[in-house]
């Protein structure tokens, strides 16, 4: 705590002590008020504009201070100055009281809450920013909330001061005015019951329902608006309609079919997507082929020589599309048929928020649907770098295609994809070049994790060129050549082939978005519920964002599935709390959560633990001998906020710390978990054990000293 918020505590609290010390409660009592009533009369009529101003100074300060006595100061209002200058000062009052509460609890709290539960507040603070007005103004119309509870926890929100000020004058005004009016006729009054009934309260419950169901109706009058022109059919012939078969799209399917709903599910190429196709299968079954290649420059330390590897380029890619063929029959036409989907081989067009048109090699199918789904995933994104388009570029999409291995590759991009692929192409034996503008590979990564990558792909022979950018492509009478430039320095780099692998882009063409008005921004905008601006059209997969991930796909799916089939009765906002991601190079590197480099970014104050891989039985036994676990945390306590795992099959390690994450278990946990010896993931316990030893509890080790010194003597 700061010097600024240690005064305001100490302020604050001789404030609070002062009034019960000096038992200023017995002033702010029905009994004194009423016995006072005329002596106070007199003064004020001698002296009202100080009057008034003193009582507006007490009143608001009893507020803030959030002390007894508010319902007497409100009634004495009434008594002393009548029901309009009443009103006015106890209104005011109240409100700057209110006001100044709210800003020392948000003063005092809001850091401390925003760096222990960042992901809850991040998601309050877009609800209040949302509709935080209509939630403060329920709260304020109904009389059993306690208005002192409301200006601490409205704190430590984003809410707006002025919007919580006039908000709150707005809201507490009826309620007040029934107190001041009450005091006007204070010789009636015996007791505060007297004032307060349960018909009432009722009342006020119910008028502070109707901030809540106004934000229904106004919801139902946009949804209209949204809807006019268009003309909803009185039946449909489907629930769903999902419109692309990769990952997300099969899974929605899947699970509308599972619930006995009526899906098609549509693709206009090959069932299962880039993940099946382009992306994660073939991609990894190359970096098979590469290790395999690269187990004689390794294997010597085992005592085990080989010759150097000679490598069928040809047969290297026939294994590729082999391993896409035996895992096709998960993702086909008729696996999906056999679980109720409907699958249709075509173009999909939305032609209305209820209508999508089927364009087969039969003509054209038109279907009405209750609801659609959007995942229809990205392709590679393209720079338009001068020259590029000239040539047969490659990118992950179009690579699976080549027979012939290129001698010379220029890979342009340094993230996950561009460093397994440099990596796999080197190791077989083709001369890469890298091309990254960024200072490191992995941006997203921890430098620290990212280094450990480029120390590798380095040895592996890649010629890595950070802080590079590519400016064209020129064609020479002797081949291609990529101008690049380097600390204001050009260079020209010949190669045969050059991938491009600087990210990917949303495919949002081609199916009617445009027509029916639906908002992008390099993704199909949606809410917190992957609706889009049609709340029975949803998005999910790739073409959604905010991450492009096959599970996280996947777990997109569920979500859309279920908000399209049961709105109105039940949606669920989707839950990006544990995303973990990895990058499938050697050494492998995967992260859920926060890492180092996030936490600085937003703020959040963490407590780092490492653990070195390098010290591991099974590690040392494997000649894996490389990497590490780190564990972030919040400061002194065992709650996991994230973690890194660089090293052999990091993306397998890391599933223990997902799981912890997902369900709130701390390193002790972990700790107090047994792991099989030896095994690599051993890691994680002893990670969780050095956590532990950083917080041994020295007092009482030094009891402990001091009770086996006495039992030795």
């Amino acid at each position: 705590m700061n010097s600024k918020r240690a005064i305001l505590v100490i302020v604050i609290a001789a404030l609070i002590a002062s009034f019960f010390v000096f038992d200023l409660n017995q002033y702010l009592t029905l009994e004194s008020l009423k016995s006072n009533q005329q002596d106070l009369a007199q003064y004020i009529e001698a002296n009202w504009l100080v009057a008034f101003v003193g009582y507006l100074v007490i009143y608001a300060a009893a507020t803030a201070l959030s002390v007894p006595g508010a319902a007497i100061l409100t009634l004495g209002a009434g008594a002393l100055f009548g029901f309009g200058w009443g009103l006015l000062l106890a209104s005011f009052a109240s409100s700057i009281g209110a006001t100044l509460a709210f800003l020392a609890s948000r003063f005092l709290l809001r850091d401390w809450v925003k760096s222990t539960f960042s992901k809850k507040l991040e998601s309050i603070d877009k609800g209040i920013e949302k509709d935080g007005a209509f939630y403060l103004l329920s709260l304020r119309l109904v009389p059993i909330f306690p208005f002192f509870i409301i200006n601490l926890v409205m704190g430590v929100t984003g809410i707006k001061t002025w919007t919580y000020y006039w908000v709150s004058q707005l809201g507490m005004l009826i309620g007040t005015a029934v107190y001041v009016n009450a005091g006007t006729q204070l010789v009636e009054i015996n007791q505060l019951s007297d004032i307060i009934s349960t018909d009432l309260i009722l009342s006020f419950v119910l008028l502070g329902i109707f901030p809540i169901l106004a934000k229904f109706i106004l919801s139902a009058l946009q949804q209209r608006r949204v809807y006019k022109g268009w003309k909803k059919p009185k039946k449909f012939d489907r629930n769903l309609v999902v419109i692309g078969a990769g990952s997300a799209g099969l899974v929605t399917a899947y699970i509308a079919a599972a619930i006995k709903s009526k899906v098609t599910l549509v693709e206009r190429h090959k069932m299962g997507g880039d993940c099946l196709n382009t992306g994660c299968v073939p991609s990894k079954s190359i970096l098979h082929a590469s290790k395999l290649a690269h187990i004689h420059h390794t294997s010597q330390n085992a005592g085990v020589t080989y010759d150097a590897p000679k490598i069928d380029f040809k047969a290297v890619m026939n294994k590729v599309h082999s391993v896409i063929k035996s895992i096709e029959p998960h993702d086909s036409v008729e696996r999906y048929e056999s679980l109720g989907v409907n699958v249709a081989i075509g173009n999909a067009t939305i032609v209305s928020p209820w209508q999508v048109d089927i364009q087969t090699e039969n003509g054209i199918e038109s279907l009405t649907t209750r609801n659609i789904v959007i995942a229809t995933g990205a392709r590679a994104f393209v720079p338009d770098i001068p020259g590029l388009k000239d040539i047969d570029y490659l990118t992950a999409d179009n690579l699976w295609e080549i027979t012939e291995q290129p001698k010379r590759m220029i890979v342009l991009g340094g993230g996950p994809i561009g460093c397994e692929l440099s990596q796999a192409f080197g190791r077989l034996g083709t001369h890469v070049t890298q091309i990254e503008r960024g200072d490191q590979v992995l941006s997203k990564e921890d430098p620290d994790a990212a280094k450990h990558l480029q120390t590798q792909l380095e040895k592996d022979g890649i010629d890595l060129r950070l802080n590079t950018s590519a400016m064209a492509v020129e064609t020479t009478s002797e081949g291609n050549v990529l101008v690049v430039e380097f600390e204001g320095t050009e260079e020209r780099i010949p190669f045969d082939k050059i991938l491009v692998a600087v990210g990917r882009q949303a495919n949002l063409t081609g199916f009617g978005l445009e027509k029916l008005g639906i908002e992008t921004d390099r993704t199909v905008v949606t809410n917190d519920f992957l609706q889009t601006k049609y709340p029975n059209i949803l998005a999910a997969g790739d073409v959604a964002g905010p991450y492009q991930f096959t599970h996280t796909a996947s777990h997109q799916a569920w979500y859309a599935a279920v908000n399209a089939l049961f709105r109105p009765f039940k949606i669920f906002k989707v839950d990006y709390s544990v995303i973990p991601w990895a990058t499938f190079a050697e050494p492998e590197i995967a992260t859920v959560g926060l890492n180092e480099m996030s936490a600085k970014q937003q703020g959040i104050e963490v407590e780092v633990t490492r653990y070195d891989i390098g010290g591991l039985d099974r590690a040392l036994a494997d000649d894996h001998a490389r990497g590490f676990v780190k564990v972030l945390t919040r400061p002194g306590k065992d709650k996991i906020l994230g973690a890194t795992i660089v090293g052999a099959n990091a993306g397998e390690l890391l599933a223990e710390f997902v799981l912890a994450m997902k369900h709130g278990l701390g390193l002790n946990k972990i700790l107090g978990t047994i792991h099989i010896y030896p095994t690599m993931a051993e890691a994680n316990k002893n990670a969780a054990g050095n956590w532990k030893k950083d917080h041994a509890p020295q007092k009482v080790l030094a009891f402990l000293e001091r009770f086996h010194t006495w039992r030795r003597k």
